[in-house]
């Protein structure tokens, strides 16, 4: 009621007193509201949607504080700016301003890591944080203003990504890659946009942005660990051409018949990981963790930094207490030492492993590997040889500034791991609470995709996403080859955009041979999946066969159709692809909002939210 009644008095308070002639930035110094506002536990999102509306002015919250409940009095006759100073002061928050998109973003307020202080416009400006194009930041005035140290220097580093070309079905039918479970794309990209920027294009993996959300997808019924699922439909932004969606469903387990894990945390505690979202926050992940152990699971915490140490041996998960403990003595300091650290953990790994059960090494840090084996060659080399003993990586990052993405990427991947990326503690209690076995523990080991397109049906296709996991036609049949594990309940989705064979489109094919000739079987099908696996322990693979028809084109697509597709998009625009075609903002919101379905965990709508954001900040 108290909600209803704040909505109700906005809507009659909000009046507008800007000339033209002064633009956008004194549109936001004019507006004027006449009446008190008296805001209590409002959420911030619906506060700004009524200002918004009276004033003309879009005024939008990132994800990260849109559910912020705000208890706040502004006098009457204040202007918009004013308001919004009075916001930014109470709730830490900073908003910044887009003439182009006569639009204002509230995002928190940047904060300067040792102090826990929020930085001011001139902190921001004299950090060298890359600003977006006319763009105004604006902050609450601080007393501190102008006496905060400098941010230092951003050092991220992002593999190049080049997006996947077409491909044709004539002379190139078959399309192979390894599946990929690892998210840590999304909640970084995440992580940019809450913070009021664009991620830069090369941190946007397509694959990782589809694979964050679960499917409806069913479960395996005839014997493999594997289920394949299907769905062709019409591509959202080339209405030419066709979508195919490829996915799989790892087995569900009872957590009561899961493998008994030996589990070594490995903890960066050097210098740089003393601020708020490093690791106190992994702190807080790893005891989510903890809580859902059981009495067989064993843990060990290894932590690095001037020198690698062993903060606990190897304790039953029944002993829940010692093990927080040994969490909460954990603080940061000195240089990194994450080969000797990774060293050290997997000689823990190796003493106490169980025969029968999940060994993995939980590398948690901000990537700053500097002292030590610190080269992503010696680093690869040393994990996929504890790899073929047994004992699997998977790797958390954590934190801004220096995230070295590629490098930690690539550990997860020769590890037999996962890579997630911690940007707050409901992505902690995502990953390590909410999808535990999935990422822990394996059901199929090696799993590999390959699809066989029909020329008949098909001129020329694409894979979006999982560009660094090709693999060559050849390396399907060799089960020498490393490729991705699938976890107990996890879920992997692909698509793939299709040309029609009867398109008139051009697809810059080569020259027909001279010394062969390719012959067409006639056929109504489409496609064939073909996945090959391996059961743990396992070294013989086992393949699995799924046709798909031309016929089943789906006249209605399905929300898992439809809500992947949207995602797709997005990362589209985001990497600014040149196969976006007809991609816009709007249509992903259009799709992924009529694609929501139940949305229980709020994932989708927080998605709806990024990508409503992004639209105001994007310049092109």
């Amino acid at each position: 009621m108290k909600k209803i009644l704040a909505v109700f008095l906005l809507t009659c308070m909000v009046t507008t007193a800007w000339a033209a002639q002064g633009g956008f930035v004194n549109k936001i110094k004019l507006t004027e509201i006449p009446v008190e506002i008296k805001a209590n536990g409002l959420p911030l999102a619906d506060l700004l949607s009524v200002l918004s509306e009276q004033s003309g002015v879009n005024i939008i919250a990132v994800p990260e504080v849109a559910e912020l409940q705000v208890d706040l009095r502004v006098e009457a006759h204040e202007t918009l700016e004013k308001f919004l100073v009075s916001l930014a002061r109470n709730y830490q928050l900073a908003y910044r301003m887009n003439e182009k998109r006569n639009a204002v973003i509230i995002f928190p307020a940047p904060r300067y890591a040792e102090y826990g202080l929020p930085l001011s416009l001139g902190a921001m400006h004299k950090s060298g944080w890359p600003e977006q194009s006319r763009l105004s930041a604006y902050v609450a005035p601080s007393p501190l203003d102008g006496y905060l140290p400098s941010v230092a220097f951003n050092t991220e580093e992002y593999r190049r990504i080049y997006d996947n070309s077409y491909h044709e079905a004539l002379s190139s039918p078959l399309s192979t890659f390894s599946i990929d479970v690892d998210t840590a794309s999304y909640s970084n990209v995440r992580r940019f946009i809450n913070s009021g920027q664009l991620p830069p294009p090369d941190a946007v993996r397509t694959e990782e942005m589809i694979n964050y959300f679960t499917y409806d997808y069913p479960e395996p019924l005839d014997g493999h660990p594997i289920a394949v699922t299907a769905e062709v439909g019409a591509c959202p932004w080339q209405p030419a051409h066709k979508l195919v969606m490829i996915g799989l469903k790892g087995k569900s387990l009872p957590k009561e018949e899961l493998p008994p894990g030996n589990l070594v945390f490995l903890i960066d505690v050097s210098g740089s990981m003393a601020e708020p979202s490093k690791l106190p926050l992994l702190k807080t992940a790893f005891k989510l963790l903890v809580k859902e152990l059981r009495n067989e699971d064993r843990v060990s915490i290894v932590v690095y930094a001037g020198r690698a140490g062993v903060v606990l041996d190897s304790t039953p998960g029944s002993d829940k207490d010692t093990i927080v403990r040994a969490i909460d003595s954990l603080a940061a300091g000195g240089s990194t030492a994450g080969g000797e650290g990774i060293e050290l953990a997997y000689r823990i790994a190796k003493k106490n492993f169980c025969r029968a059960g999940n060994n993995r090494v939980i590398l948690a840090t901000d990537g700053d590997f500097n002292v030590g084996v610190s080269s992503e060659g010696e680093l690869t080399r040393l994990i996929e040889e504890r790899r073929n003993d047994g004992i699997f990586l998977s790797v958390i990052g954590v934190g801004t500034g220096n995230i070295k993405d590629n490098k930690m990427e690539a550990l997860a991947d020769k590890g037999n791991g996962n890579y997630f990326y911690l940007d707050n503690i409901q992505e902690a209690k995502k990953v390590l609470v909410g999808q535990l076995a999935g990422t822990l523990y394996t059901v199929a080991t090696d799993v590999k995709l390959q699809v066989e397109f029909n020329p008949a049906k098909v001129k020329a296709y694409r894979l979006i996403g999982y560009e660094n996991r090709t693999l060559n036609n050849r390396d399907f049949n060799d089960d020498k080859k490393d490729a991705g594990d699938m976890g107990a309940g996890h879920s992997v989705t692909a698509l793939y955009e299709i040309i029609p064979a009867a398109a008139l489109e051009a697809t810059g094919g080569t020259d027909p041979l001279i010394y062969q000739r390719p012959e067409i079987i006639p056929s109504d099908e489409l496609l064939q999946v073909k996945i090959r696996y391996k059961q743990p322990a396992e070294d013989t693979s086992i393949l699995l066969t799924k046709r798909i028809s031309g016929q089943e084109v789906a006249a209605v697509p399905t929300d898992n159709f439809r809500f992947a597709a949207a995602v797709a998009e997005y990362a589209m625009l985001l990497r600014n692809s040149e196969y976006k075609g007809q991609s816009s903002y709007r249509q992903v919101l259009d799709l992924a909002a009529g694609a929501k379905g139940t949305d229980a965990a709020g994932f989708r709508n927080e998605f709806i939210r990024m990508v409503a954001v992004s639209q105001l900040l994007d310049e092109r």
